[in-house]
């Protein structure tokens, strides 16, 4: 059994041993990682991986994808806006949704490319001036624009904390938020802290180095 398959067994045990509430979904992060790498884990029948860059993504997935029907890409970096057209073709779920000019070409290209994608709307929940992610003032306003106006499927918020090793009012404050919007998602949790992640009401779970080691 490979490495990486012994890791992720091993996140699958730390998990089921807290018994969350609900079923998580782990994305592997395979950012920066080449695909032999990252290929037993697809073998092994895992089907959610994550992503930052999108032509890195199209470059490592296009063909994998043809033999692997159930694979489900997270785009889960910064987008620009003139980035969604290809983002769209190849993800399946954006976990970085945080601005109007965004959500309006995301839109554009879903219907011009007759696809449906799941949307998370990040959320700067430590207002970081070098964050991504919506201020949490304008959520609400946000929310309603890309659900009613521009009809995007919005499934859950999505964070990533202040690195301040005390992520978990920061994950407390955003779970409230996600229930108080009815949403039954929610990204957030990395290999650091995904167990507190988990314990707060995280459904997403983003883990790279505690899987596929550490990024050179």
């Amino acid at each position: 059994m490979s490495l990486v398959i012994e890791r992720y067994n091993k996140i699958i045990t730390n998990i089921s041993d807290i018994k969350p509430p609900k079923p998580i979904n782990i994305i592997a992060i395979s950012k920066t990682f080449q695909i032999d790498h990252i290929r037993p884990l697809v073998d092994f029948g895992h089907n959610h991986f994550g992503e930052n860059k999108v032509q890195e993504a199209i470059t490592k997935w296009t063909e994998i994808r043809k033999l692997k029907k159930n694979l489900q890409l997270h785009m889960v970096g910064k987008l620009q806006s003139n980035k969604a057209k290809d983002a769209v073709k190849i993800f399946d779920y954006i976990h970085s949704l945080d601005n109007q000019k965004l959500a309006d070409s995301l839109v554009k290209h879903q219907n011009n490319l007759d696809k449906k994608i799941k949307y998370f709307i990040q959320v700067n929940i430590g207002n970081e001036i070098q964050k991504s992610g919506i201020p949490v003032n304008e959520l609400d306003a946000f929310f309603t624009y890309c659900t009613k106006e521009i009809n995007l499927d919005i499934i859950g918020l999505m964070i990533i904390p202040p690195n301040d090793n005390h992520p978990e009012k920061y994950f407390k404050s955003i779970c409230e938020l996600n229930n108080s919007l009815a949403l039954k998602e929610l990204s957030m949790g990395m290999s650091a802290d995904y167990i507190s992640a988990i314990k707060n009401g995280a459904t997403f779970v983003r883990i790279g180095s505690s899987i596929f080691g550490t990024r050179f």
